[in-house]
């Protein structure tokens, strides 16, 4: 029996699972790490804090699995998308992450903008400039912190940098260098005229690769830190989402995942380049290699919740510790007391401005419509509602440039909750699917590392073998036209506030 290594380098924590050929969970673990923000809509993390959680997780699981590291037969790596990690030629970290919710490059989004132009941009990157992607925060770098960028040799994402430390390569691969905006997107190549144009080397930039061709191997001083085998091939790997898109079965026209993690991700296959021609959706390299994927994105799904828990559930929290159960279990239950539409609370989950379909990095979140007979689980109610509105509008643009969406797979937060799963029947108006794994950035990456070895042919035949379909919640008609009702005013919500939005952010 062979045995596949997925990691994911999250934001909140590190994952590393232990899958066998068939893609069942033989162990796994989780280390989590801080997240700094030192002025408003700032986000860093340290680079050292996702190694270190990488070498522990990895060392756990091994020794949780019974297996020895030669049965391993290879690795295969998920992370956070868009973070920029800078090094410099002795390869130490110039500076902490700037990862991919920091909003503080507005103006050089506008700068990179004017430098290529807006229409040439799309058509390169497929995107228009934003906030979350990796060259903007480089600029940002080039302009506010000069002594930082005239040492930079190396640029990479944050699961290319956990590649450089495992095997002393310096490489990428297609999905998750997609989110740079440094690539011909249709292509599938560095763009040297947006490289020539920001003045950025190319020698800065890793190797390029498809998501299942092996990239390097453990080397000796990872072997010993880590537990794994010298020698242990690592494959490309994938962004989280194109990663968790894998892992869920996303590799085929149709089937769509709906995702609930720190951020919410609306994820659709396309075995074509299709660009929205406003921006509003993201359109990437999918891991798969000659396909795409179209992506809309809400910044604060997950970090909604866990922002109330960790700030208002303190109560939860400890009756939870006692239980020895999850928090948002106990959550959950105070949600379902509340009758769908909060009694006409409305929540904006813009905590850390937005991208789908606003991209506003001064959008803040919005509880609306609070009145006296309110109560906490109304709150809780309103905010999982509130995501899944802004999911909608994800799903809504994606229909909108004719791909299909028959079948919505649900993971994360949002696949674990029985009550968040038929809240996006409700709303979306289709069935909801849960499959057989819940780890599915390390699963989807795993069985991409399991391609590159030879353990499958191909990618579908991984998926084929190891995803099948667990659950399927149907969406209630009635509960849809209440819903629509609501939508409707969170839809008109954002266009209202817009402009104070900026105001606020102006003082």
């Amino acid at each position: 029996m062979s045995y596949l290594l997925g990691i994911d380098i999250g934001t909140s924590g590190t994952k590393t699972c232990l899958f066998d050929e068939s893609g069942n969970t033989i162990a796994n673990a989780v280390a989590e790490y801080p997240l700094y923000q030192p002025e408003i809509g700032w986000a860093e993390q340290d680079p050292e804090d996702w190694w270190n959680a990488v070498c522990i997780t990895i060392k756990e699981v091994i020794n949780k699995s019974g297996i020895t590291a030669d049965e391993i037969k290879g690795v295969g790596l998920s992370g956070q998308m868009h973070g920029a990690v800078l090094l410099d030629k002795n390869n130490n970290v110039l500076r902490r992450a700037i990862i991919w919710c920091d909003q503080r490059s507005s103006a050089e989004c506008d700068q990179i903008t004017d430098i290529i132009g807006k229409e040439r941009l799309i058509q390169i990157t497929a995107n228009p400039a934003l906030t979350g992607f990796t060259a903007s925060k480089v600029m940002w770098v080039k302009n506010n912190e000069p002594h930082i960028y005239e040492k930079i040799n190396k640029i990479l994402l944050p699961k290319d940098y956990i590649r450089f430390r495992l095997t002393g390569e310096y490489a990428t691969e297609v999905s998750d260098a997609s989110g740079m905006q440094y690539m011909d997107i249709p292509n599938r190549k560095w763009s040297l005229e947006v490289l020539e144009k920001l003045e950025v080397e190319r020698e800065w930039l890793g190797e390029l690769y498809e998501s299942q061709e092996i990239s390097g191997e453990v080397t000796e001083e990872a072997a010993s830190l880590t537990g794994l085998k010298k020698g242990t091939p690592v494959a490309g790997g994938g962004g989280d989402q194109a990663a968790g898109a894998v892992g869920n079965g996303i590799v085929r026209e149709g089937v769509v995942s709906s995702t609930i993690g720190t951020s919410g991700v609306v994820f659709a296959f396309s075995d074509k380049v299709i660009i929205d021609p406003l921006g509003r959706v993201h359109t990437f390299c999918h891991a798969v290699p000659g396909a795409w994927h179209v992506m809309g994105v809400t910044q604060a799904a997950g970090l909604s919740l866990k922002w109330f828990r960790d700030n208002f559930c303190i109560e939860e929290k400890r009756t939870a510790e006692l239980m020895q159960v999850d928090p948002y279990f106990l959550m959950d239950q105070e949600a379902e007391k509340v009758s769908p539409g909060s009694e006409g609370l409305i929540y904006l989950p813009y905590l850390m401005g937005e991208r789908t379909p606003h991209l506003d990095p001064f959008a803040r979140g919005v509880f609306f419509g609070l009145s006296a007979k309110h109560e906490k689980s109304h709150m809780l109610r309103a905010i999982m509602e509130g995501v899944v509105y802004s999911l909608r509008d994800c799903i809504d643009i994606i229909r909108d440039m004719g791909i299909e969406t028959k079948e919505v797979r649900a993971s994360g937060g949002g696949g674990r909750s029985r009550l968040w799963r038929q809240m996006q029947a409700d709303v979306f108006g289709t069935d909801i699917y849960t499959i057989n794994s819940s780890e599915v950035p390390a699963l989807g990456v795993a069985l991409l590392a399991g391609v590159g070895t030879g353990v499958y042919k191909d990618i579908r035949e991984a998926c084929d073998t190891v995803i099948k379909v667990k659950t399927k919640q149907e969406a209630n008609a009635d509960l849809q036209r209440k819903y629509n009702e609501y939508y409707k005013i969170y839809k008109q919500l954002y266009k209202s506030l817009k402009q104070d939005f900026a105001a606020l952010a102006s003082i």
